[in-house]
């Protein structure tokens, strides 16, 4: 049997990795990158606890803690089943906002549903004191309807400054048509309460289903709060040259299918073939060539002064961490770090001050990195 840790520890034997983000960049003389945990079977989400152990979601099913010693524990019980097929698994993790209080999780996931269908849900759980269970599990979203393949999950979720939950989905690649359609979930943005209820400033609009936000999407795998504004930002993926950015407004529509800079990836044109259209909100910046940008997360901290505001996405099909200079809402700049090394996943900020970002990989190459200045 081939010993796991012995190949990693040959793989990773030098922990640093030194990668200059451009010759002519003077913000960073030499960012490099520091593997903090391997091991890890296409890891999807992070979020750190209080006292600095990350939780880790696989999108294979499990759930799982790093410690301070950088140990990946074993999986984590009390998960309901989970559907990991295609694209779909164990997705985004966002603690309560008094999760110090509450130990509350969030977990977005594929679950499986009658006749071999399955659909995005969000659970809620209390986390044990000794990090070995989640107790107390409760579905709190199912989106409707459910659907066969794998495809367009989305889905982050993120708490805005009033406690209340954004999450976010996908076309299901096949349920295309329903996306304009605001009587479903598909291609939508959801905003509920802790507990699944609707919280009283959502849009009220005739025909819309109460839970909805925004409408028009195709595949959101990114999703923030910017930390002065507390305005909700996105990224999603089009199709070829069609991957947003935007920062949905409650009651909007952002086009999708019927407005893209996106073509098929045959090469054919989608619907009119229409870039803009009245009553469609513009994407802030799009992306062509596509990148596949997954999770994002503003930088507020003082590691890297010169970063300081700047939009961090990660991007899977391009591989590299794309650094976004904003001038208010607009996009002036854009930088990409550590380019071809890995799939990246998803980025957060840790309490340390320091960009944690996940590597999109199977076991055991699947990695927790750090950018260290």
């Amino acid at each position: 049997m081939i010993d796991r840790r012995a190949v990693l520890a040959s793989l990773f034997a030098v922990p640093l990795i030194t990668l200059r983000a451009k010759a002519d960049d003077k913000s960073v003389s030499a960012a490099m990158l520091e593997t903090m945990a391997d091991g890890l079977d296409r890891p999807w989400s992070f979020a750190f606890l209080p006292e600095g152990v990350i939780l880790v979601t696989e999108k294979s099913g499990a759930l799982r803690t790093i410690g301070l010693d950088r140990k990946v524990s074993e999986p984590i019980s009390g998960l309901p089943e989970i559907a990991a097929v295609g694209q779909g698994g164990l997705l985004d993790i966002a603690l309560h906002p008094n999760f110090a209080q509450t130990r509350l999780v969030f977990l977005s996931f594929a679950e499986p549903r009658e006749e071999g269908k399955n659909a995005t849900s969000v659970m809620r759980g209390r986390l044990s004191e000794d990090l070995r269970s989640l107790d107390y599990v409760k579905i709190i979203f199912r989106q409707q309807p459910a659907t066969t393949g794998g495809q367009h999950f989305g889905s982050r979720i993120v708490f805005d400054r009033t406690g209340a939950l954004f999450i976010t989905t996908g076309d299901r690649g096949s349920l295309r048509d329903l996306v304009q359609k605001p009587d479903n979930h598909i291609g939508k943005i959801l905003r509920i309460t802790e507990d699944g209820g609707i919280p009283p400033d959502n849009p009220k609009i005739a025909g819309w289903l109460p839970e909805i936000w925004s409408i028009g999407h195709r595949n959101l795998q990114g999703a923030t709060i910017h930390p002065e504004t507390g305005q909700l930002w996105t990224v999603e993926h089009g199709t070829k040259g069609g991957d947003e950015l935007n920062t949905p407004q409650a009651g909007k529509n952002y086009g999708w299918p019927d407005v893209t800079y996106g073509t098929e990836y045959s090469g054919e044109t989608i619907g009119e073939g229409l870039t803009a259209k009245d009553g469609i909100e513009h994407p802030l910046h799009y992306w062509d060539p596509s990148i596949a940008p997954s999770g994002m997360a503003f930088y507020t901290g003082d590691r890297y002064p010169d970063w300081k505001g700047n939009l961090f996405i990660g991007a899977l099909v391009q591989k590299h961490l794309a650094r976004l200079v904003l001038d208010g809402g607009k996009v002036v700049e854009e930088e990409r770090l550590y380019d071809g090394r890995a799939r990246i996943r998803d980025v957060r900020q840790g309490p340390d001050g320091y960009l944690y970002m996940l590597t999109d990989e199977a076991a055991p190459m699947g990695r927790v990195m750090r950018v260290t200045p």
